[in-house]
C-alpha cells in the first residue's frame, strides 16, 4: 500500500485508519510533507477536528544543527509564486484537540547526526540549503520524483538499500522509537475508549508507525483517503 503517490500531475498522500478487533481505539495516520499547498493542511486539520487525541511530530528546543537542515524545506515557500507553505501547528492543528508531542529535543536530534562518519555529517550541513534553494527555484516540479515514493512495507531492492542508509537510521531511529512507545502508551491506557488518535508525522516516518503498530499491538490498516497535497502550476 502506497502512502505518498507522485504522478505527473499531483503529489498525494494517503491518510490510513487503523483498527484492531474487539478494540475501539483507532489510530489515524496522516503522513505529512513539510511544504505543501495551503489547501492539503487545510484538509487535514478539517480532519484533525474529528479526532480525539493529536499525537504531533516536533523536534524541541533550538541547535543551529537542525535549523541548518530544515532549510531544504525553508527556502521553497519564500517565493510566492510557488504557492507553497511550510507546515507549521497554526496551519495544521484545530483548537480544542489535545496534542501530545513525544519528539526528541534538539540537542538529541544531533547527537544522533553526530553518530555519522564525520564527513558524511559535514555533507548533510551543506546538502540541505542547496537542496532548498533548489526546491524554490523549480517550485512544485521539485517535488513530481518518483524517488519520492513511499510504501508503508518496503519491498523494493530501492527501499531496502535506503533502510541500510546510516543517514536514515541517524535521523530516524530514535524518533521513530520514542513515537511507538508513546502510542503504546495510548493503547495501554485508553484501548477501551472508542476514540480516534490521530498520528501527524512527516510521510517518511509512517512505514515504521504502520509495522510498529501491526506488529506489537495487531493493528492493521482498514481504510484510506487521498488528500491532494499538491498541484503544479
Amino acid at each position: 500500500m502506497q502512502i505518498i503517490e507522485v504522478t505527473g500531475y499531483a503529489v498525494r498522500s494517503a491518510v490510513i485508519t487503523m483498527r484492531r478487533t474487539q478494540t475501539p481505539l483507532e489510530f489515524v495516520i496522516f503522513p505529512m510533507l513539510h511544504v505543501a499547498s495551503p489547501t492539503f493542511y487545510s484538509q487535514v486539520r478539517l480532519r484533525l477536528r474529528d479526532c480525539d487525541l493529536i499525537v504531533v511530530e516536533g523536534i524541541r528546543g533550538r541547535s543551529a544543527g537542525v535549523s541548518a537542515l530544515t532549510l531544504a524545506y525553508r527556502f521553497a515557500p519564500r517565493r510566492r509564486r510557488n504557492g507553497l507553505q511550510e507546515q507549521s501547528d497554526g496551519l495544521v492543528l484545530p483548537e480544542g484537540v489535545p496534542v501530545v508531542n513525544p519528539d526528541v529535543t534538539a540537542g538529541e536530534a544531533v547527537a544522533d547526526l553526530k553518530t555519522l562518519p564525520r564527513w558524511m555529517y559535514v555533507l548533510l550541513m551543506l546538502a540541505a540549503p542547496v537542496m532548498g534553494l533548489v526546491f524554490a527555484v523549480r517550485g512544485p516540479r521539485a517535488f513530481l520524483d518518483e524517488d519520492q515514493v513511499v510504501e508503508d512495507l518496503p519491498s523494493t531492492y530501492r527501499a531496502e538499500m535506503m533502510a541500510d542508509n546510516p543517514v536514515e537510521h541517524a535521523m530516524s531511529d530514535r524518533r521513530d522509537q520514542r513515537l511507538l512507545d508513546a502510542l503504546g502508551e495510548i493503547y495501554t491506557e485508553r484501548g477501551a475508549e472508542p476514540i480516534r488518535v490521530a498520528v501527524v508525522y512527516g510521510a517518511g516516518h509512517v512505514p515504521a508507525i504502520v509495522s510498529g503498530l501491526w506488529n506489537r499491538y495487531g493493528y492493521r490498516p482498514r481504510e484510506a483517503e487521498w488528500l491532494t497535497v499538491l498541484v503544479p502550476e
